[in-house]
């Protein structure tokens, strides 16, 4: 009995630990208000559990700042017409649509992508931004 109760236990502990690792777009973004984002890419990873691509977008007086931008996941993406290899370091390109981070940092979370062919790609989560 003593080896079932210790057993379970680890079952609820663990199944915490997972719950916890699982969150929301909307707690560290401000889903309600969006931006857009004009920029080169610096930096594409494309992993689990999201992917997040890299802007150089240019501030008020010109000097780039690198944003980082928290796509959907790589499944999802798919689904939704992206490729692994649709975004390229180098490539111009527009998000239009993304939520900021609330902790001010240059942080944004999904919107659409237009490529630089000129595509436009869907990237945040259909349970968030549709």
């Amino acid at each position: 009995m003593r080896r079932i109760a210790c057993a379970l236990s680890v079952g609820v502990v663990l199944s915490a630990v997972s719950l916890l690792a699982h969150h929301s777009a909307a707690s560290a973004y401000d889903t309600a208000h969006k931006i857009d984002l004009k920029g080169t890419v610096t930096k594409v990873e494309w992993k689990n559990p999201h992917v997040f691509y890299y802007l150089d977008v240019p501030d008020a007086s010109g000097t780039p700042v690198n944003w980082s931008v928290e796509a959907s996941t790589p499944n999802q993406l798919y689904r939704n017409g992206w490729r692994k290899d649709d975004l390229k370091t180098g490539d111009p390109v527009t998000v239009v649509g993304s939520s900021p981070a609330r902790n001010g940092l240059p942080k944004a979370y999904g919107g659409t992508l237009t490529l630089a062919d000129g595509r436009k790609v869907f990237s945040g989560s259909a349970a968030t931004d549709q």
